[in-house]
């Protein structure tokens, strides 16, 4: 009867076991399984059958979670990139290849393109002026349009920097990215020693044409005091006096 009833109990826990780690491709072997029993049903079989059972009901949600928690975080994309007048910018619409683009972008951030004519793209990066196009292209011409923006070849961005360090000069910006003050003056060589490191000058040329000057603590900013990093903006200057002794 002892035997009936283990043979039973092999029978249908082995059914159990399958059935929960095939659905999350973690197969036990024969091995492992008689292992896994022994340790759970003797000496105390009542309280290892719970324990068993709170076991099945619990990998699912562990195996679950671990999925979630293990995905790392999308790296920035090119899509995240925002349209530079000069890019030269490839449209293409699936199916439709009279329609497929190559053109330059304009000073005033606007590109031609077949049956929608003139679309401005200032401030949108290359996702958002994909978005945009579709939409043009959806609302009257073509039905659910798949588009593809690329940019195949970036616009020269650059800012000037003077004054107190290894290599001034004309600094420019990586393709695809930003790039602050600190990053700036790094790749000019860094602040010579006698650059005065707590009033760097920031020139700014904005949008009414008028010229901004910041006097920006570069050290605060190297140490982490300032959350503002910065960012610059194309034909910023940068000027790093020297310091008076």
């Amino acid at each position: 009867m002892l035997n009936l009833v283990i043979v039973s109990l092999r029978c249908r826990f082995r059914l159990g076991i399958d059935f929960v780690f095939q659905s999350y491709k973690l197969l036990l072997t024969e091995e492992d399984f008689w292992v896994f029993f022994r340790f759970f049903f003797f000496p105390d079989m009542l309280f290892s059958f719970k324990f068993f059972l709170s076991v099945i009901l619990f990998v699912p949600v562990v195996v679950i979670a671990a999925n979630q928690t293990t995905k790392t975080p999308a790296a920035n994309s090119p899509s995240d990139y925002v349209i530079q007048p000069s890019d030269l910018i490839s449209v293409q619409i699936f199916q439709e290849e009279d329609l497929k683009r190559e053109v330059r972008v304009s000073q005033e951030y606007s590109v031609t393109l077949p049956l929608i004519g003139k679309v401005y793209v200032k401030g949108k990066t290359v996702h958002q002026a994909e978005a945009m196009i579709r939409e043009l292209y959806d609302h009257d011409y073509l039905v659910n349009p798949q588009v593809n923006l690329v940019v195949v070849d970036y616009a020269k961005r650059s800012v000037n920097i003077l004054g107190a360090v290894g290599t001034p000069g004309v600094v420019l910006f990586p393709q695809e990215q930003g790039l602050t003050l600190v990053d700036a003056i790094s790749r000019a060589g860094g602040f010579n020693r006698l650059a005065d490191r707590k009033k760097v000058k920031l020139t700014r040329t904005i949008a009414d044409g008028k010229a901004e000057t910041y006097i920006i603590d570069v050290d605060a900013l190297i140490v982490g005091k300032s959350s503002n990093q910065w960012l610059l903006l194309v034909n910023d200057v940068i000027y790093v006096p020297e310091s008076i002794l």
